[in-house]
C-alpha cells in the first residue's frame, strides 16, 4: 500500500478500509494472544486461526508496503476486508462468547463512506485558506479504528469536511425567557439579527433537520423563530459538527446526533458547563506554558448558547464558541491540522531537523501540562494545529477542543461544582497519564515520524534519537521523574482499543487501552 489508488475511489476505499482493519488486529487481536511475528518484510498473524501477512514499515503507525495477504492451502492469496471482516467476528464472538450484529454492517458503511469522500473530492476544489484545506484532507480517518468514517446518517455527503463542502448555517430565535447561555457568547450576535424579545441562535442544518419532530411546537407557540440561512457559508473542519464562520472569525461546535466513529457527537448539558469552566481554569495554565515553551498556544471555549427547553433541545441546539487557530497565530505563522501532516504532509527538505522543532513544539507543554499542572490535554492527531512560518519549519502548537482535556483528581479545587460537571472534567492520576501518553506517543508522533521516515528503518531511528534528546532535555529540566524515566527507558505504551470497544458497543469514554512498544525503546 504505498499509496492509495485515488483514480479508483472503490478501490481506495477498500485499501484504505483493510489497512485499518487489520491494524486493528495485530493490535487488539492476534498481538495480545501472541499470535503476530515480524519475519522481515512481514508482519505475520493469525486471526481465527488464518494466517495473515502484509510487508510493513513504520514502527507503532504500521503502515503497509503492498496488498495484505491471506494462506489458503499453501498459497498466498489477497486478502478483502469481507474475510478480515468474518475472521474478525468469528475471533471476537468465540472469544468473548457473544456476536455483534452490527459490526459488518459499520465497516461495510464506513467503506462505501470512503469511497464516497474520493469521489466527491474530484468535483469541488479545496478551500484556499491552507489551514481549512488541512481540516479537510483526513478522507480516510482514524488509522487504528475499525470503521473510521461511518457516519450513520443518509444526510452526511453534503455537510463533509472531506467532500470539501461548504454551506450556510441555519439561524433561529430563542424567545428570550427560554435563553440558555454562559460566558462570552457575544460574537454569536454577529451573525444575523433577532426580533425584539429573541436571541440569535445559529444551528447545524444537519442537525435540526435530525431534531425537526422535537421542533415542530416551540416554532409553532413561539419559542423558538426560524430566522432562515445565514448570509454566507461557513465551512466545516475535520470533526465534522465543528464549523469555522469566517464572518466573525469563531469555529462553532455544535451538537449533532450522529454517531461518528466511537461516539454520537453532541455536546452534553455537562459539557457545555465544563468548556466555560475550563476556559476560566487553564488561562493562566496556558499563560505558563507559552512563557516557558514559546510558541504554545490554545483555542479557549469561552461561552456556549442554547435553549431551555428540555435536556434533549438544550444539548441538541447548543453551540460553543471557539476561537480561531488565526485569531492565536501571528501574522507568517500558518496553521495547519498535525492529522493531515500525517496522512499527506509533504517530506521537508531536511526531516530530522523539521522534526525536532516539531516534537519541541508539540511534546513538552504536554508533558508539562500535566506534570506541573495536572492537566491532561488530549494532544491526538486532530486536536492539534502546528503553526508553520514561510519555510514550512514549526515555529507553534495550538491545542484545542476542551471536552478532550481534563483535570488530574485531587490536584484541583472543584468545590461549587455540580457532581456531573466535575467528574466530566476529571481524569484520576494514572488514567489522566494513559491518555496523555497515548495520545502524544502512540496516536501522534509515530504517525509523523512514519510520514518523514517512509520505509527507511535508518530514518526512523535517526528520527526517534531526536525525539530522544528532546524529551530527556525536558525529563532533565525537571529532576526526571519516574513517569519520564519510564518512557525515556522504554517501557510499553498504552494504546487505546478501538476495535474492542466497537465490539462491546461500549461508550468511547470506556475504551481500555493495550501495551504496545514504545519506539524510544530502539534507541534506550
Amino acid at each position: 500500500m504505498t499509496g492509495l489508488a485515488l483514480d479508483s475511489p472503490a478501490a481506495a476505499a477498500e485499501e484504505a478500509s483493510l489497512a485499518a482493519l487489520l491494524r486493528c488486529c495485530v493490535r487488539e487481536v492476534a498481538g495480545p494472544r501472541g499470535l503476530v511475528w515480524h519475519a522481515e518484510p512481514y508482519v505475520l498473524l493469525r486471526v481465527a486461526g488464518i494466517l495473515l501477512r502484509a510487508r510493513v514499515y513504520g514502527g507503532l503507525a504500521l503502515r503497509f508496503d503492498g496488498p495484505p495477504e491471506w494462506l489458503e492451502d499453501g498459497r498466498w492469496r489477497p486478502l478483502s476486508v469481507d474475510l478480515l471482516v468474518r475472521l474478525v467476528e468469528r475471533e471476537l464472538g468465540e472469544a468473548a462468547d457473544a456476536a455483534n450484529e452490527e459490526f459488518a454492517t459499520q465497516v461495510g458503511a464506513s467503506r462505501e463512506a470512503m469511497a464516497a469522500l474520493v469521489a466527491a473530492r474530484r468535483d469541488v476544489p479545496p478551500p484556499a485558506d491552507p489551514w481549512l484545506a488541512s481540516e479537510q484532507g483526513l478522507v480516510f480517518g482514524h488509522p487504528f479504528h475499525p470503521s473510521p468514517k461511518a457516519r450513520g446518517d443518509a444526510g452526511w455527503l453534503r455537510h463533509a469536511p472531506e467532500a470539501h463542502a461548504s454551506f450556510p448555517l441555519r439561524l433561529l430565535g430563542v424567545r428570550d425567557d427560554v435563553l440558555a447561555e454562559a460566558g462570552d457568547t457575544g460574537p454569536l450576535d454577529g451573525l444575523g439579527a433577532a426580533p425584539p424579545g429573541y436571541t440569535l441562535l445559529p444551528a447545524h442544518p444537519w442537525q435540526l433537520d435530525l431534531l425537526a419532530a422535537e421542533l415542530a411546537a416551540p416554532l409553532a407557540d413561539g419559542r423558538l423563530a426560524d430566522l432562515g440561512s445565514a448570509s454566507r457559508a461557513s465551512v466545516p473542519t475535520s470533526s465534522v459538527r465543528t464549523v469555522y464562520e469566517p464572518g466573525i472569525d469563531r469555529c462553532l461546535k455544535f451538537s449533532l446526533d450522529v454517531r461518528i466513529t466511537n461516539c454520537v457527537r453532541k455536546n452534553s448539558w455537562y459539557e457545555l458547563a465544563g468548556a466555560v469552566e475550563l476556559t476560566r481554569r487553564l488561562a493562566p495554565v496556558f499563560a505558563g506554558l507559552a512563557e516557558r515553551f514559546p510558541g504554545t498556544r490554545w483555542l479557549p471555549e469561552p461561552g456556549y448558547r442554547s435553549a431551555a427547553l428540555g435536556t434533549r433541545l438544550l444539548e441538541g441546539l447548543s453551540v460553543i464558541v471557539r476561537a480561531s487557530p488565526w485569531s492565536v497565530c501571528p501574522p507568517g505563522v500558518t496553521p495547519l491540522l498535525s492529522g493531515t501532516l500525517a496522512a499527506t504532509g509533504d517530506r521537508p527538505a531536511d526531516p530530522a531537523r523539521w522534526w525536532r522543532a516539531y516534537v519541541e513544539r508539540v511534546a513538552p507543554p504536554v508533558l508539562d501540562a500535566y506534570l506541573t499542572h495536572g492537566v491532561v490535554l488530549e494532544a491526538h492527531l486532530q486536536n492539534v494545529l502546528v503553526g508553520v512560518d514561510a519555510a514550512g519549519l514549526p515555529v507553534e502548537a495550538v491545542f484545542r477542543d476542551l471536552e478532550g482535556a481534563k483535570l488530574v483528581a485531587g490536584r484541583h479545587d472543584l468545590a461549587g461544582l455540580p457532581d456531573e460537571v466535575a467528574a466530566a472534567l476529571t481524569y484520576d492520576e494514572e488514567g489522566g497519564w494513559n491518555r496523555v501518553v497515548y495520545c502524544l506517543m502512540v496516536n501522534h508522533l509515530p504517525e509523523i515520524a512514519a510520514r518523514l521516515a517512509g520505509p527507511d528503518p535508518g530514518a526512523a531511528r535517526e528520527l526517534w534519537a531526536v525525539a530522544g534528546e528532546v524529551l530527556a532535555g525536558y525529563a532533565g529540566s525537571r529532576g526526571r521523574p519516574r513517569r519520564l524515566s519510564d518512557l525515556l527507558a522504554g517501557a510499553p505504551l498504552p494504546a487505546k482499543a478501538n476495535l474492542s470497544v466497537r465490539w462491546a458497543r461500549a461508550a468511547d469514554r470506556r475504551a481500555g487501552y493495550v501495551p504496545v512498544a514504545n519506539p524510544l525503546a530502539m534507541i534506550s
